[in-house]
């Protein structure tokens, strides 16, 4: 994560703008079970799956999005485990994010549930299609909920691009090819042919 995303700061009160993506931040609130969106097509680990997106009601009245995080395909697309959780005050803890975007966007629709149905199943929601589902203004920023934090699963949050391991691999790879090339280059001016010996002149 960037440098600087591992101080915490409180969302409640905090402007949008001063916070950056991966931002660490804690939150005071009341979860909405009652209002929750599965975003269908996520996959982890290559595998087909679920993420949940529960609203969460800060302490100073705005409402953010908190990724609790993903749960695998099942028997059928509704096949889901309980997305229960307690609506008591509490505080949580997690990384400021954005929605996910597909690769390339298709038009069409992007909710399948009757208009009153929760939870609401959307295939990569626009911000505005969630709040106009709600019926509220959201905070714009989603929370990727920590690890350690109940109620979640599963959480194995990255920043996009290459994961570490692939960094290295591609370092070995590098080195390698570097020492072969030095390796062919000692072989071939260590066994460079004699000159010829420049011709006699006639007698």
């Amino acid at each position: 994560f960037a440098a600087g995303t591992d101080a915490t700061l409180a969302l409640s009160g905090a402007s949008p703008e001063r916070l950056q993506r991966y931002q660490h931040v804690r939150a005071a609130g009341r979860f909405d079970a009652g209002h929750q969106v599965v975003l269908d097509s996520m996959t982890h680990n290559e595998e087909a799956g679920f993420r949940v997106l529960t609203p969460f009601r800060l302490v100073d009245g705005r409402t953010v999005l908190v990724d609790r995080g993903w749960f695998a395909f099942g028997r059928s697309r509704t096949d889901w485990p309980s997305l229960d959780v307690a609506g008591d005050e509490r505080e949580i803890r997690g990384r400021i994010d954005e929605l996910p975007v597909p690769g390339v966007r298709i038009p069409g629709p992007a909710t399948e549930a009757t208009p009153s149905a929760w939870p609401r199943l959307m295939n990569y929601p626009e911000r505005a299609e969630i709040e106009a589902a709600l019926g509220l203004r959201l905070y714009p920023h989603v929370v990727l909920l920590d690890r350690d934090q109940a109620d979640g699963f599963v959480r194995d949050w990255v920043p996009p691009g290459f994961p570490p391991i692939r960094h290295i691999g591609y370092a070995v790879q590098w080195f390698a090819l570097a020492l072969t090339l030095a390796f062919l280059y000692v072989i071939l001016n260590l066994h460079k042919p004699e000159p010829a010996p420049p011709d006699q002149p006639p007698q």
